[in-house]
């Protein structure tokens, strides 16, 4: 049996409307959306062990591990409602015309596939780079889009920017897909992606307004401290390092937060408050993902680099619920 946690500070919900599986689930920001708008988790996978434990301490349950292996597809309840998954890209080998599930093989989106077949769930509910649209020519995505209609599945997709969508002050643009079982959800023409509504907050409402630890500020005498404190000027936006240069957001937002923060040192935000200037640290970038940072809990012996990762790769939790809502007016009616 799994290990699980008494009093996480997200627990199941009691009463639920639909069930849901979280597959590929990092931190869990599918689980955190959908739990907000009452559905329960029936099953969880995520391979990654420092994921596992920073979801495990705000769910109280340590995700399955690698949904490759029969055995993790094993534990899978046969019924629940919908599939959801900020699955990996991988490149697909296009062999001939058929663009179809044989083609998916040795990619992640065959798991996916796998599993759905089997399952047969009312939607599958994923997310994914913006470049998937054009990779390999567009080759890829039409494999993806194909295998869904082979299987039964209506497919409506749209690419959506944090801060046009979710209210959430970071540039970041993702893939949305959303398919519907076309015996299962025979209204599915009614499905709508959300519509962009005004962004009020700015980078202010996510910043610590305190002083940080000593270790995220740069020191007179960093090497490229002269560069930064000559380019950054503006306590109203952030910057990025660049390696050999400085970036301005102009759009006044954080920029694409990335999963390669803080590898090297390098990508992390930066910006100037009343103290120096500084990166972002790790509870910043989860709150620029829209997760309520003052009621999770962080690992406290997890690396930094490791939180910065999670964050990374995280979705932007307010969208992942607003995409839910639409899709529930439809399979809920």
């Amino acid at each position: 049996m799994p290990q699980t946690l008494s009093c996480p500070p997200f627990p199941h919900n009691l009463q639920s409307n639909f069930t849901f599986i979280d597959l590929f689930a990092g931190v869990g920001g599918f689980r955190m959306a959908l739990q907000n708008i009452n559905g329960h988790c029936v099953f969880t996978s995520e391979w990654n062990k420092h994921a596992q434990e920073t979801y495990f301490q705000n769910y109280g349950e340590y995700p399955e591990g690698d949904i490759t292996l029969e055995e993790t597809k094993q534990k899978i309840p046969q019924t629940f409602d919908i599939l959801c998954g900020g699955f990996p890209c991988q490149a697909f080998s296009i062999a001939g015309n058929q663009k179809g599930f044989q083609e998916t093989r040795g990619t992640l989106f065959f798991d996916i596939a796998e599993i759905a077949e089997k399952h047969q769930p009312k939607v599958i509910f994923l997310e994914n780079v913006k470049n998937l649209v054009s990779h390999d020519k567009g080759n890829t995505f039409e494999v993806i889009k194909n295998t869904l209609k082979n299987l039964g599945y209506a497919v409506y997709y749209k690419v959506l920017n944090s801060m046009l969508h979710a209210n959430v002050p970071q540039n970041r643009e993702r893939i949305f897909i959303v398919a519907f079982h076309e015996a299962k959800v025979p209204n599915h023409a009614e499905f709508d992606f959300p519509n962009e509504i005004p962004l009020t907050k700015t980078i202010h409402n996510f910043l610590e307004k305190e002083q940080v630890d000593q270790k995220y500020y740069y020191k007179p005498e960093h090497m490229y401290y002269p560069i930064l404190k000559e380019s950054m000027v503006s306590r109203d936006t952030l910057y990025q390092w660049r390696r050999v240069y400085v970036r301005e957001n102009k759009s006044n937002v954080c920029p694409t937060l990335t999963a390669n923060m803080g590898a090297g040192g390098h990508n992390v935000p930066l910006l100037v408050d009343d103290y120096g200037i500084r990166k972002l640290t790790p509870k910043e970038c989860f709150a620029f993902q829209g997760y309520p940072v003052d009621k999770m809990v962080f690992p406290e012996k997890m690396a930094n680099s490791a939180l910065y990762m999670q964050a990374g790769n995280s979705v932007t939790m307010p969208l992942i619920q607003r995409i839910g809502e639409q899709i529930l007016k439809v399979i809920q009616g």
